[in-house]
């Protein structure tokens, strides 16, 4: 089995804002897009087409129809899922191979190829299902953090960051040191009182996730603009009864 050191200093991550995160998959297309020719390329589809397609996908984005029990009200939330890249992190400590590992200069953890025998303890160790098995491959594979994006001195430095994180349309993603009480993430965790996903695992995730806030007032009912039930009864104007002939 494999031990970690529990001394990084820097701790690289992500905060999640499910406060603006739209749904629109947007982190999840260029994530497959990037790391299709990534550290660990290729990321396999197999029956694309099919009744049954299946994949390796490091970020996954779910949608969940939320009720406000105090208010009643109703909201859409999108949660978006991939690796945390914890502290305590399960799925390298039973790593029979230590191809499971967390780096001790950034925190990342990752899952070297050519040692990884494909087992999949380390999928039954993470509580948040962030493993990915390759069936082509027979290896597993995780959420990187583009490590070779971040690094990459080729790239303008406003664009060393994971690729989910440049995608999102709404800034629903941030990146950077968690490790640092002066950087702009640390920050935001702390401005919003960001959680822990599942801490009852204690595997100390270095994601962070920003929880949306409360909804209020009855939006379950919208006013409509104008009431339709009795046209006969009612005069309308030349809009109200072209869309009524059209509509009859």
């Amino acid at each position: 089995m494999t031990s970690l050191h529990n001394n990084n200093k820097i701790k690289l991550g992500l905060v999640i804002d499910l406060d603006i995160c739209v749904g629109c998959h947007a982190c999840a297309v260029n994530c497959k897009e990037w790391n299709s020719g990534g550290h660990s390329a290729p990321l396999t589809d197999l029956n694309t087409s099919g009744e049954n397609p299946d994949g390796v996908w490091f970020n996954r984005v779910h949608t969940f129809e939320i009720i406000d029990e105090e208010s009643d009200n109703g909201y859409t939330l999108n949660f978006p899922r991939s690796c945390l890249h914890c502290d305590d992190a399960p799925c390298v400590t039973v790593c029979p191979t230590g191809a499971s590992y967390k780096r001790e200069e950034d925190g990342i953890v990752l899952v070297n190829p050519d040692t990884c025998i494909g087992c999949k303890l380390c999928s039954w160790a993470c509580p948040y299902g962030a493993r990915e098995y390759d069936q082509v491959e027979k290896v597993m594979k995780k959420c990187t953090l583009c490590v070779d994006k971040i690094y990459n001195s080729n790239l303008p430095e406003e664009s060393r960051v994971p690729a989910c994180v440049s995608a999102c349309p709404t800034g629903a993603r941030s990146f950077g040191d968690l490790g640092d009480s002066n950087s702009e993430v640390f920050k935001l965790v702390e401005e919003r009182n960001g959680v822990d996903l599942m801490p009852e695992q204690e595997t100390k995730p270095v994601n962070k996730y920003l929880l949306p806030k409360r909804r209020i007032g009855n939006t379950r009912n919208a006013p409509r603009m104008n009431n339709f039930n009795n046209l006969e009864n009612k005069k309308l104007n030349i809009l109200e009864r072209f869309v009524d002939k059209i509509l009859s």
